[in-house]
């Protein structure tokens, strides 16, 4: 009788003392994996080895680029040298940010030269007050650059926003105005990208994810993280019992490309909410480890792809090294067998602009300082 009294009067108390720590958990600021607190390595002083290039003319003109693709069937695997030289030439300016950000970013974190972040924070901060790439006149192409620029862009910043050595601390009127445009971009992502029939959701949507999912955690909105997990888990419940996804198959010579190239994305989310309290290993049966062990599968043996959709496979890709950066995030989230690990130090260190720059550094830091385990 005592302990049912007991029981009943501290029930209210673990009750609120229970909505409390959901609360609080709820509350909790997202936050990247561990990596990304890394200190500045040393401050340098004295002339720097090279200046800052001038900014990047700011892109605010239409999204309406071609396609390197343009005239190839539906599979769209056919290069048109002629209009992949017109695509390249029109968004020459947003691929310069894109990876000088993230190069300057890489340096600044090694170096610590301040002229170096500052140099970073120009270049973001005059694309911010433009309000760049933010056309709502665009194409596949153009809204495909948009989410790609984002992701390039959000992740490299997540570096200086969360490194300990607080690099942004004396810069948070430019950090609110990088960020707010950041927001801004990511929104529109979600509307480009938001709830696509599945015939038509494939690795361009698990990119624009991943730009959301940087974004969510640069900018703290745990709305914008659940629009990323959402899409994450249309992505890898695609991906069917032996490892393919139905949608990349259909690329033809360049199917195994097309899954490999779908893997760093998803493999990026999933670490983040990871560390976040979300566990999405599990979705669909393991299927982010199923499609990362197919792929591997596949570059070893090739001819597993072409029995599948009946195209000889394209290797050039595959051939670089920086392909391969997914499994930094995959072998933090998996256990990797001996013989991927040793593949993995082969082709380390992984620097990748799209995910941001140096992701060994990030995930591995220990093979950047000589301790070399298989």
């Amino acid at each position: 009788m005592r302990t049912r009294t007991l029981k009943t009067l501290l029930a209210p108390s673990l009750l609120t003392l229970a909505i409390f720590a959901g609360a609080t958990q709820a509350a909790a600021p997202l936050r990247p994996p561990q990596g990304y607190f890394a200190p500045i390595e040393k401050v340098k002083t004295g002339d720097a080895a090279q200046g800052c290039d001038a900014t990047p003319t700011p892109y605010t003109g239409s999204l309406q680029f071609r396609s390197k693709y343009e005239g190839s069937d539906k599979a769209r695997a056919t290069l048109n040298v002629q209009s992949e030289k017109a695509f390249r030439d029109s968004t020459a300016d947003i691929t310069k940010i894109e990876r000088g950000v993230s190069k300057q970013v890489m340096q600044f974190m090694r170096d610590g030269r301040p002229e170096q972040l500052e140099c970073t924070l120009n270049w973001l901060t005059a694309w911010a007050k433009a309000d760049a790439l933010m056309s709502k006149d665009f194409n596949h192409t153009g809204k495909s650059m948009r989410k790609w620029a984002l992701g390039s862009m959000a992740s490299a910043y997540v570096r200086l926003k969360f490194s300990e050595s607080r690099p942004l601390a004396n810069h948070q009127e430019q950090a609110q105005l990088i960020e707010g445009w950041f927001s801004r971009m990511a929104d529109q992502v979600v509307s480009d990208w938001d709830n696509l029939p599945l015939d038509k959701t494939n690795n361009h949507s698990y990119w624009a994810a991943w730009s959301v999912m940087a974004t969510s955690v640069a900018t703290n909105r745990r709305d914008l993280f659940d629009w990323a997990v959402k899409e994450y888990k249309v992505g890898v419940n695609q991906v069917d019992a032996e490892g393919f996804l139905p949608n990349e198959l259909k690329r033809k010579q360049r199917a195994l490309s097309y899954h490999n190239y779908a893997l760093p994305p998803l493999a990026m989310i999933a670490s983040f909410a990871q560390v976040n309290g979300v566990d999405l290993r599990q979705e669909n049966n393991g299927a982010l480890k199923r499609l990362g062990d197919r792929v591997l599968a596949g570059v070893k043996d090739p001819d597993i792809f072409e029995e599948k959709n009946g195209d000889e496979q394209e290797m050039k890709d595959l051939k670089i090294d920086s392909k391969f950066a997914w499994l930094e995030p995959f072998c933090s989230l998996y256990t990797c067998p001996a013989d991927v690990l040793e593949r993995k130090h082969e082709m380390q260190p992984f620097k990748t602009f799209r995910l941001g720059g140096d992701l060994t550094k990030v995930y591995d830091p220990s093979w950047e300082k000589g301790e070399k385990g298989s």
